[in-house]
């Protein structure tokens, strides 16, 4: 009872909620950064700034759960929007490095992948919403979404962070950008598995339906 009224009373405004807010606001930042340097020839410090960005609003996705839950600040409104946030995040900076071609190739299908599911569990969610039948989302799930945006993160700074490696070995190398798509596949993985987990708990209350 007491979790039920903490979580009734948290408001729009704490910081937690705040957190979030951010998170959702640096997607449109990341993507316009990344779009000047990529599509419109931009110097390479714009990746540098855009990859600063998503690594901010990466880091607010641990600290408004954590400031949540030590301080009793868990509300309706972070449950819905925390999640929002990460798709909005991970998925518009697979689109655009799909788009500029960092990713391409068979690794297309790794960013479907991920895409695809989480289109596909939100849909879901929302129908077991309206049954009133909710899924804790599991450990692994988590840490899903960890490695989404650590793999992203690699992909972003991919051809600066190769550059900029290449130059402290004093050896050409990819490395950078092979880690962020090696990355990606094992997201991808790790993805197709919870969305089915997610997917066989939630399908008895589909049929029944």
């Amino acid at each position: 009872m007491k979790a039920d009224a903490t979580t009734s009373s948290a408001r729009p405004l704490s910081l937690p909620n705040i957190l979030t807010y951010s998170r959702i606001a640096a997607v449109p930042v990341v993507v316009a950064l990344m779009y000047w340097q990529s599509i419109l020839d931009g110097g390479l410090w714009l990746r540098g700034a855009a990859l600063a960005v998503f690594i901010s609003a990466g880091i607010t996705d641990f600290f408004d759960g954590y400031f949540a839950r030590i301080w009793g600040q868990q509300s309706a409104l972070g449950r819905v929007l925390d999640p929002i946030a990460d798709k909005l995040l991970v998925a518009s900076c697979l689109l655009m490095l799909a788009a500029e071609e960092t990713i391409r190739g068979w690794s297309l299908l790794a960013a479907a992948i991920i895409l695809c599911r989480e289109i596909l569990v939100s849909g879901l969610r929302e129908f077991l919403a309206g049954l009133r039948v909710s899924i804790p989302v599991s450990r692994l799930a988590k840490w899903k979404t960890v490695w989404q945006l650590v793999a992203v993160g690699f992909l972003i700074a991919g051809e600066g962070g190769d550059k900029t490696l290449s130059y402290l070995i004093s050896h050409q190398t990819v490395a950078i950008t092979n880690i962020g798509l090696t990355l990606l596949w094992l997201s991808a993985l790790v993805t197709l598995y919870t969305g089915w987990d997610y997917l066989r708990a939630g399908l008895k209350h589909v049929v029944d339906e």
